[in-house]
């Protein structure tokens, strides 16, 4: 039997509690004693952003935890979410993370997924779409690393609407729908797909779409704790009961 495939996201280290932070470094030492490989579907940090060679020095035990994940062997791979979408030369060189912008495949179970935070995809989401577009063009890009860090880190903080966001986003409605209906369209596009992955709506969800075939939503660690575990093609939605119990 092969080791299982873990899934994580919306963590939002920096907008969470310290013993938040405190208790996914103990998930991540979990996973290094069971996973095969670790999935970040985004939004690992409330805020991550490389001015060249500085970098927001608050998550080095996070940080830490993961390489050496990475240095016994174990790959990581993250998808860039709204919060942390300017990932560089540390988060994949210094600490070996394989980090993507975009949507992109990897396999899962032994079977190929799609992967994508979520932000800006769905039919709805014309917010996020628009705001994406802006943030990440080059010039907002170069204009925010035009500023001290230590202004840029303060006024990143003070525009999160992380908690205000939080309850919305369990709606139908808001984007976990938006999400759910792109996620179905992949699947029937796409029937070569096993599993399509999102976060950004932090709604814990596994779906089957059709059979073996399923949308997931590994959630977040701001109200639900929950992660993944994809082993031999069956997936499994489960949460990390010490830091819902610290609540």
């Amino acid at each position: 039997m092969s080791k299982p495939d873990y899934i994580v996201s919306d963590i939002h280290l920096g907008a969470v509690p310290a013993e938040t932070e405190r208790h996914f470094v103990s998930f991540l030492e979990h996973v290094g004693n069971d996973a095969g490989s670790l999935l970040i579907a985004g939004d690992l940090f409330d805020f991550w952003f490389e001015y060249g060679e500085v970098i927001p020095g608050r998550h080095f035990r996070t940080l830490a935890a993961i390489a050496r994940l990475i240095d016994a062997g174990m790959p990581v791979t993250m998808a860039g979410g709204n919060h942390d979408a300017w990932g560089g030369r540390f988060l994949t060189e210094h600490v070996g993370i394989v980090y993507h912008t975009d949507p992109f495949r990897i396999e899962l179970g032994g079977r190929p997924a799609l992967v994508a935070h979520g932000d800006g995809l769905g039919r709805g989401d014309f917010k996020y779409r628009a705001l994406k577009a802006v943030i990440r063009s080059p010039v907002a890009i170069g204009a925010f690393r035009a500023l001290h860090p230590e202004l840029g880190l303060r006024l990143a903080r003070a525009v999160s609407t992380t908690h205000a966001k939080s309850d919305e986003d369990l709606s139908a409605e808001g984007r976990a729908g938006f999400l759910g209906s792109w996620a179905a369209e992949q699947l029937d596009a796409n029937p070569d797909l096993a599993w399509v992955v999102c976060g950004h709506s932090h709604l814990p969800v596994l779906h089957e779409h059709a059979p073996g075939r399923f949308y997931m939503n590994a959630g977040d660690w701001i109200s639900h704790y929950t992660y993944i575990v994809v082993q031999d093609g069956v997936a499994g939605l489960k949460v990390w009961e010490p830091a819902l119990r610290g609540r």
